[in-house]
């Protein structure tokens, strides 16, 4: 008498493994394609300027320390270097200058973990621009898939979501360009929750935050690679009883959120960073240029700024008093004041030498967050300037610049790259980079973009 077998529910990992080690280039709408080579753009560019921050050429020299192996790009450096160490340093450069995207709920960045290992793998192993584009939008749809089942519960129990969630999306992306079955790419998503980490204990004066996405991007490199040699990585990491949902959510019967629709065509819903601050810090920089535009407050007959925010951020970004341009970084009111101040929020305006100003420490202690959950979105941002006259000016913002429905164009995005990378590798440099990023689904080979990122020897730096 034969017994009947019941068959056995694949894991997430397998399910997530049996799509993505299938996905193709053809599977990926025209939306997202264009969306991958906005985000190369805006990558590249950010990286690049971030290269040169204290953060990024500590990094670059701590790589070209990591082994002989030539085998990736420094962006904004010299030479090459194992593509481990490349997706390492590149992503902490990437994260250097609070200028790289975020997701719509200002959780996470896509970048740094996911397009730094892609483009170190992509160059190591000659891959061409439809393969990188594939292995980038597999990448940002693992990671989002983890955030939304883990979160908030993750980014409320103190974990950084950019790691933690990252390094499944960068396993996923040198996954592809590794051509992992799907068998492999199951453990090696086994041996990146064994690597996830990233806490949200950041927000001080030194460069910790800046850290953060390194280790995931390196992480997902090693995971993929490892996996790819034959070492076996658990199935059940996701949804074990100690798996990744139930250790960093507390929410392990929330695996179904990562599979929601999975075969069907994802939408990336990516928004980009005019400010060179926290994400949810934009909405009040715009209500502060909103104001300062329609109505051009005399700053010195300045009463009161009352910024309402809703609970979701309301806890965070309110140092009153940064020491140094990382802390004013993440700082609301100081980044209310030098919007004020000077109109604008870039690299400029947050600098060591801008933190003393009178002016500036005037409006930041006229500055008062308060919490109203009436607001529509998390990121939303209700202000009101009270003046010595007692006349007031309102703003509220739901949706900042560079988001889904306020979106910064093609041109837009170009200029920035433009601001950010023409300073470091020239004029020249920059076209070639806009000129392949445009075409890249028609590149041969990713190495041909990379060697353009990297400074040009008269022009050395860092």
């Amino acid at each position: 008498m034969s017994v009947k077998k019941s068959a056995v529910k694949p894991t997430i990992a397998a399910q997530l493994a049996v799509h993505h080690a299938g996905l193709s280039y053809r599977q990926i709408t025209p939306d997202g394609r264009h969306a991958m080579k906005r985000l190369l753009l805006d990558y590249i560019g950010v990286a690049i300027a971030g290269s040169q921050s204290e953060s990024g050429v500590i990094a670059r020299e701590f790589a070209a320390q990591q082994g002989k192996a030539a085998q990736a790009t420094l962006i904004g450096g010299h030479g090459r270097v194992p593509m481990a160490a490349a997706a390492f340093a590149n992503a902490i450069s990437c994260h250097s200058i609070e200028l790289d995207d975020i997701d719509v709920l200002a959780l996470f960045h896509f970048s740094p973990p996911v397009f730094s290992p892609a483009l170190a793998v992509a160059e190591a192993v000659g891959a061409n621009g439809r393969e990188l584009i594939t292995a980038l939008a597999s990448g940002c749809e693992v990671m989002e898939r983890v955030s939304q089942a883990a979160n908030n519960d993750l980014r409320n129990r103190a974990f950084h979501t950019t790691p933690t969630c990252g390094v499944f999306g960068a396993t996923a992306a040198a996954a592809s360009l590794l051509k992992l079955s799907p068998a492999k790419l199951t453990s090696a998503f086994g041996l990146a929750g064994a690597q996830a980490s990233g806490l949200m204990e950041m927000y001080g004066p030194s460069m910790q935050k800046r850290f953060n996405p390194g280790p995931a991007a390196r992480n997902g490199v090693t995971a993929a690679h490892m996996a790819q040699l034959g070492f076996t990585g658990a199935d059940t990491i996701f949804e074990g009883e100690r798996g990744f949902l139930r250790a960093f959510a507390g929410r392990e019967k929330a695996g179904a959120e990562i599979l929601r629709g999975l075969g069907k065509p994802f939408e990336l819903r990516i928004e980009f960073k005019p400010y060179s601050c926290a994400r949810p810090i934009h909405n009040a920089i715009d209500c502060a240029l909103e104001i300062k535009a329609k109505h051009a407050p005399a700053l010195d007959k300045i009463r009161s700024i009352v910024v309402k925010r809703h609970p979701d951020w309301a806890l965070y970004h309110q140092n009153m008093a940064p020491r140094t341009y990382h802390e004013a970084q993440v700082s609301l009111p100081y980044s209310v004041a030098i919007a004020l101040i000077e109109g604008k929020a870039l690299l400029a305006q947050y600098t060591n030498s801008k933190l003393g100003n009178k002016a500036v420490r005037r409006l930041m202690d006229l500055t008062r967050i308060e919490t109203d959950p009436r607001l529509p979105r998390g990121v939303s941002c209700h202000t009101t300037m009270t003046m010595v006259s007692g006349e007031k000016y309102v703003s509220q913002v739901d949706f900042p610049k560079g988001s889904i429905e306020n979106p910064m164009s093609d041109d837009e995005l170009r200029g920035k790259f433009e601001s950010l990378a023409i300073p470091v590798i020239g004029e020249m440099r920059a076209a070639q980079i806009c000129d392949v990023v445009s075409r890249i689904e028609r590149c041969a080979n990713v190495g041909e973009l990379m060697r353009l990122t990297g400074v040009p020897a008269r022009r050395k730096r860092g």
